[in-house]
């Protein structure tokens, strides 16, 4: 059954916003924490990428921030919303998603990032005052700390991604920035992740009031739109496969997922010797080129990215016909992030995994994650 978000009666400017994205039936996320969020409670969500969990707690905050307009005065850098992620990309994702969804009205969004001029991000600040913040959590810090922003005022906290947070180890940081904000009961919170561990839900105690909890189950761990093959291969042909898949498959724009970084430069180095026209997003790139790399592969310069787990988590890009795991990854939840780069919004994708002898440990856990076996194909001449 399904709901169109009509049923919401959201404030009009945010109601027109949706319209013109031509979003008009929630998705599953949304249904579910919706209706608990837009009341004002604190929420615990777990759900896959892709599923719309960003929309989600963007029209909580924007409807909320629309239908209580401020009417004591107002200081620069006191943001009435914050929303932390884990990696620069994701944060730029959300400032997108949120830009569109406050179009038609006058609230001001800002994004804080490392890796970009801290004196251009602090004329932002200088421009108009600022209703929602995004930002990662060293960055934001900085800003707190040399006193260009102040979150003792802010009606929303947003924790996106609160297992990856965990992972990059960025939980002093948040509990930093989680002390600079209003108690727990004076802000909403509503915190986001991948995987219900016990270290998330230790943390969803310490900073939410009285959440509900929302998870969304698929009935597969990865989409059925999603075309899964392993080829078995060793590891020194791996190469000469991945230049053969690039030259038979009709790919329109692939993603090559490698576990560490001088994987993805060698690749990178590779592929473009070979004429292929290629970006790579990778940590040790610096934050403007790796932008101007996404830029590239979203509007279809470059049709082949190679990108490590932390760097492609979160990046959803149109027209993702292939993802292509030249390394099986490590963890089995980053395979699920890996193959839901693809097969989006009721396309179709392929997932292509290379698996040598170094591969094979960890195909197990994938499949035990997923609940299917993954069918293996010996290509000749590659194993």
């Amino acid at each position: 059954m399904s709901f169109a978000f009509q049923i919401l009666k959201l404030h009009p400017q945010l109601q027109q916003a949706i319209d013109a994205l031509g979003f008009t039936e929630m998705t599953p996320i949304q249904q579910k924490v919706l209706k608990y969020t837009l009341a004002g409670h604190d929420a615990i969500g777990r759900a896959q990428t892709g599923t719309g969990k960003t929309a989600a707690f963007l029209i909580s905050i924007i409807n909320d921030l629309l239908n209580n307009p401020l009417t004591e005065t107002r200081y620069r850098g006191e943001p009435r919303a914050l929303i932390l992620a884990p990696t620069r990309e994701l944060a730029i994702q959300i400032e997108n998603d949120a830009k569109e969804l406050v179009k038609y009205s006058n609230l001001n969004v800002v994004t804080l990032v490392g890796g970009v001029d801290f004196d251009k991000q602090r004329k932002l600040l200088d421009e108009n005052f600022v209703d929602i913040i995004v930002a990662t959590p060293g960055r934001l810090i900085d800003f707190t700390e040399q006193k260009e922003v102040w979150l003792d005022r802010i009606e929303f906290l947003v924790i996106d991604e609160a297992d990856r947070l965990l992972d990059m180890g960025f939980i002093p940081s948040v509990k930093r920035i989680v002390r600079y904000s209003p108690r727990k009961e004076q802000r909403q919170t509503l915190m986001f992740s991948a995987t219900f561990s016990y270290d998330v839900l230790n943390l969803a105690q310490q900073w939410l009031f009285e959440p509900v909890t929302v998870e969304i189950e698929p009935e597969k761990k990865t989409n059925a739109d999603v075309e899964q093959r392993v080829y078995l291969v060793e590891k020194k042909d791996k190469y000469k496969l991945l230049c053969d898949i690039l030259k038979q498959e009709p790919i329109e724009k692939v993603m090559i997922f490698a576990n560490r970084r001088d994987q993805v430069r060698k690749l990178y180095d590779n592929l473009k010797h070979d004429g292929h026209k290629v970006v790579m997003l990778s940590g040790e790139i610096a934050q403007d080129r790796r932008l101007k790399m996404l830029d590239q592969f979203k509007n279809g310069q470059h049709n082949v990215m190679i990108a490590t787990d932390v760097a492609g988590r979160g990046i959803h890009v149109d027209g993702v016909s292939h993802v292509i795991n030249f390394t099986l990854p490590e963890q089995s939840d980053d395979y699920v992030h890996r193959i839901g780069r693809t097969g989006r919004a009721g396309t179709q994708g392929v997932s292509i995994s290379f698996l040598s002898e170094d591969d094979a440990f960890y195909l197990p856990e994938i499949e035990k994650a997923i609940g299917q076996k993954l069918p293996l194909t010996r290509i000749d001449g590659y194993c």
